[in-house]
């Protein structure tokens, strides 16, 4: 071969073997999906609506992966009923390859997190949840998946203030969780050579994974979830990228990438989000039957007529409603919730049980406590501008709230004693809507 042929080749031998590390490579991505198995009033979500697009989306990807971000379940009746099982069982069919821990997984206690293990046929990962002999919760902190020839590590992590936000000792038994950021430094020293790229997956606050990025370089992406409101645009530094979709599923997240194994960066990206609209695709059967047969089960219980709604009811205007109606039933002068409390919305038209079931999806019991208006916490006296210093008054809460009075977005304050328990508060709520009949 003459050597000036010999030189061409070689060169373009080089220049094939140095774009071979350039992957194109797709991040698919849901947080919060809530238990929202079927589609809202606005015909948004659903999972059967979203397995079909996350088919759709997969089938014109060669090499993608689908995550979510936490906090599967807990906000709708088949969840409340069934303690999450079912979702874990319908999810199977949405083809994730790795999941993490939500807060609200711990909702219906420690031990049932075992039981969602062992339903999922993917991967339930979150590194940073440990009991005093450091052994996981989820017996696997991180996954690698192998992607195109890419060998992706994926570590899952969950909010560093988990533990003050749990009320008993059944939700979170002999757990703890270790700081975020701490956790994934530790854990990336540990496999960084097992892996050419390195995915955070967190049910986590942004400031965390902020954190991550600015602290841990060898991170690139980071998936997180809790935030409910989803990023307008992607958060980009340098080139580490964090998203968030929105939640209860009525949109999927995509991360398209060029990622560089050679250099072991991210070249560029772009991501969108695609809504889930049921007026524009078709469910995906077998999702589709799998709902209808959990739902069948509660609708005997939540498909019950109520009450009506004049007009759509959210955001303060609901929980106002919700604080009358609860210290209505309960006999007390007045009742303060928390905003987390609150899920969703009232929609105009015929009530159902179940849409009190949607926003009152948690089982909490009201509890009453008798004060001076003085003593009464600053989020209350603020709330109830008028309240006279020393008029003795019933307050209304949660029994969630009482065991969280100084934790972030309660009461500020500990030590204050509610000695009278009253109903769910769900069922208070239900209560009140029947006798009203109307709400304005």
């Amino acid at each position: 071969m003459p050597s000036r042929i010999l030189k061409l080749w070689l060169l373009a031998a080089c220049c094939a073997f140095a774009q071979s590390t350039v992957h194109s490579l797709t991040i698919l991505h849901t947080n919060d999906l809530h238990a929202h198995l079927q589609p809202d009033s606005d015909g948004m979500g659903g999972f059967a609506y979203l397995a079909a697009e996350l088919r759709h989306q997969r089938a014109g990807c060669t090499a993608c992966l689908y995550l979510n971000a936490g906090d599967l379940v807990q906000g709708t009746p088949v969840s409340t009923i069934y303690h999450g099982i079912p979702v874990y069982k319908i999810s199977n069919l949405l083809g994730l390859d790795a999941s993490t821990l939500g807060n609200h997984e711990f909702d219906y206690g420690w031990k049932n997190i075992e039981t969602f293990e062992k339903t999922a046929h993917y991967p339930l990962v979150t590194d940073n949840v440990v009991n005093a002999q450091g052994q996981l919760l989820t017996h696997k902190g991180y996954v690698v998946k192998k992607i195109d020839g890419v060998r992706i590590a994926i570590i899952g992590v969950l909010l560093g203030d988990l533990v003050g936000n749990l009320s008993t000792e059944e939700q979170v038994g002999p757990w703890k969780v270790e700081p975020v950021a701490e956790t994934v430094r530790k854990t990336v020293a540990e496999i960084k050579d097992k892996a050419d790229l390195i995915v955070v997956l967190g049910h986590i606050h942004t400031t965390e994974a902020e954190q991550i990025v600015h602290q841990i370089p060898e991170v690139s992406i980071v998936v997180i979830g809790h935030e409910h409101t989803g990023y307008k645009e992607v958060h980009r530094l340098e080139n580490h990228y964090i998203v968030e979709a929105k939640s209860y599923g009525v949109e999927l997240g995509r991360l398209d990438f060029q990622f560089d194994t050679a250099k072991r960066e991210v070249l560029s990206a772009d991501w969108k989000h695609i809504p889930i609209d049921s007026h524009k695709i078709t469910p995906a059967p077998d999702v589709e039957k799998l709902v209808d047969k959990w739902e069948s089960k509660v609708a005997k219980i939540v498909d019950v007529p109520i009450g009506e709604a004049k007009r759509r009811l959210s955001g303060p205007d609901l929980r106002h409603l919700i604080e009358t109606a609860m210290a209505e039933e309960s006999g007390a002068d007045i009742a303060w919730i928390n905003s987390g409390n609150v899920r969703g919305f009232l929609p105009p038209g015929q009530l159902l049980a179940r849409h009190i079931w949607d926003i009152l999806p948690f089982d909490n019991f009201i509890l009453v406590g008798t004060f001076k208006g003085a003593d009464l916490p600053e989020p209350v006296r603020k709330e109830f501008p008028n309240l006279q210093p020393d008029r003795i008054y019933k307050l209304a809460t949660t029994d969630f709230t009482v065991a969280n009075q100084a934790s972030r977005d309660q009461f500020g304050v500990s030590g204050l004693k509610f000695p009278v328990k009253a109903q769910l508060q769900r069922d208070a709520m239900i209560d009140w809507v029947k006798k009203k009949k109307t709400l304005e």
